[in-house]
């Protein structure tokens, strides 16, 4: 069974970024998760990448997930009403590479992962 990823973008309201990432910090890890990242991505926009187990994981943690969403949904903006306050998307893992740098500023090798 291949390991899941999720995407999630997120418009945070321009006051309320700080509490956006503290809420994020304190989110209690699912059971199946591997890593977590968030990123900003530009002025108030963020992005979360989840990796699974596989996507059992993902599909039994979604309650969770939901209930935490609705904790924040107030300091979220809108993509439009298709979306709602998230940009999700998610897959199984294609390609999953290591990279190794042997001094910082220098070239990155990636390994792919057998």
């Amino acid at each position: 069974m291949p390991k899941f990823v999720s995407v999630v973008k997120f418009k945070v309201k321009s006051d309320e970024e700080q509490n956006f990432i503290n809420s994020m910090k304190k989110f209690h890890l699912p059971d199946g998760l591997i890593y977590r990242k968030l990123i900003k991505i530009g002025d108030n926009f963020y992005c979360s990448i989840v990796e699974w187990a596989n996507e059992e994981s993902l599909n039994n943690a979604r309650p969770q997930m939901i209930a935490f969403l609705d904790t924040i949904r107030d300091i979220l903006i809108e993509f439009n009403q298709d979306l709602g306050v998230t940009d999700p998307a998610s897959g199984p893992l294609i390609i999953d590479q290591i990279g190794r740098t042997t001094e910082p500023g220098k070239t990155i090798s990636g390994k792919i992962k057998v």
